[in-house]
């Protein structure tokens, strides 16, 4: 995969809108949808961190949604299709492995995992079926393929929803003074740091950029630790804390995480292009 198609540069927007962990929340992210469409401007971007699936049967509403709202806004003058951005979280990445299953050495195991971690509420809103999936995992590849190649199908059927999962992106940033950088982790020599990382669930900042694998979406170096910047990064902002602890900023991160799908509101910030909150916004 190139660049591109790994990471969203958000370039140098004027504000950024960054949308916490939905998880098939569709009714709170309609209510946050009008609250941002009132105040969308050409030059702002809209990024949502990760974890639109999982933890809610409304998986399918939630992404119908996400896909009208995009429609919404690129059809204001001066707003880009690459204005809107969505980032792979846990959730995400759990049902892009699901539809591989075939190809785990231990798939029951796996499956037993996914479904105890939210997983098992985007399969039944897609009209799979937990018991005949625990079987096809018992009988082998064969039988596995079979019903993850249902399961594409009934993904296929839905509007717009295969290639919403195929636009998900690891990492967005901005691009800051520095300009653009094969590792954007690494500062130009004499410029300070005030680029801005937004990741699903965390970074693991021993490692480069371009190394991190799952720490996106997994989580890596525990967040509250992080307390200088990283590379050329001021801040990074996430939108999903696996510990549930809800809002927290701190001077070089910032978590927009309600705990939507747990009880908790569905949180979004408006950010400045160096991660400084202008506002929130709770549904």
């Amino acid at each position: 995969m190139s660049h591109s198609q790994k990471f969203a540069d958000l370039g140098r927007p004027r504000r950024i809108w960054a949308v916490g962990a939905v998880h098939g929340e569709e009714a709170r992210l309609a209510a946050l949808h009008d609250a941002i469409a009132g105040r969308f401007l050409p030059g702002d971007r809209l990024v949502y961190l990760g974890n639109l699936l999982g933890h809610s049967v409304n998986v399918i509403d939630t992404l119908d949604e996400i896909l009208l709202f995009r429609r919404r806004l690129i059809a204001q003058p001066g707003v880009l299709a690459s204005d809107v951005v969505y980032l792979r979280g846990c959730q995400e990445e759990m049902w892009q492995k699901l539809l591989q299953l075939q190809f785990a050495p231990n798939p029951r195991e796996v499956l037993d995992w996914m479904l105890r971690n939210g997983v098992e509420q985007t399969l039944a809103a897609y009209g799979g079926n937990v018991q005949q999936g625990l079987s096809a995992a018992r009988e082998g590849a064969v039988s596995i393929t079979r019903w993850t190649n249902a399961l594409r199908v009934a993904i296929r059927a839905v509007p717009g929803h295969d290639p919403l999962m195929s636009a998900l992106r690891r990492a967005a940033y901005t691009r800051g003074s520095g300009g653009m950088a094969e590792d954007p982790s690494q500062p130009p020599p004499g410029v300070e740091p005030d680029a801005i990382l937004l990741v699903s669930a965390g970074v693991d900042v021993i490692r480069p950029f371009g190394a991190q694998g799952d720490s996106f979406w997994w989580g890596g170096t525990p967040f509250a630790r992080i307390q200088e910047p990283y590379g050329r990064f001021r801040k990074v902002i996430r939108g999903y804390d696996p510990a549930r602890g809800g809002l927290q900023s701190g001077d070089f991160t910032l978590t927009l995480d309600g705990n939507a799908g747990f009880g908790g509101p569905l949180v979004a910030g408006c950010l400045t292009p160096q991660g400084d909150v202008i506002e929130l916004l709770e549904s």
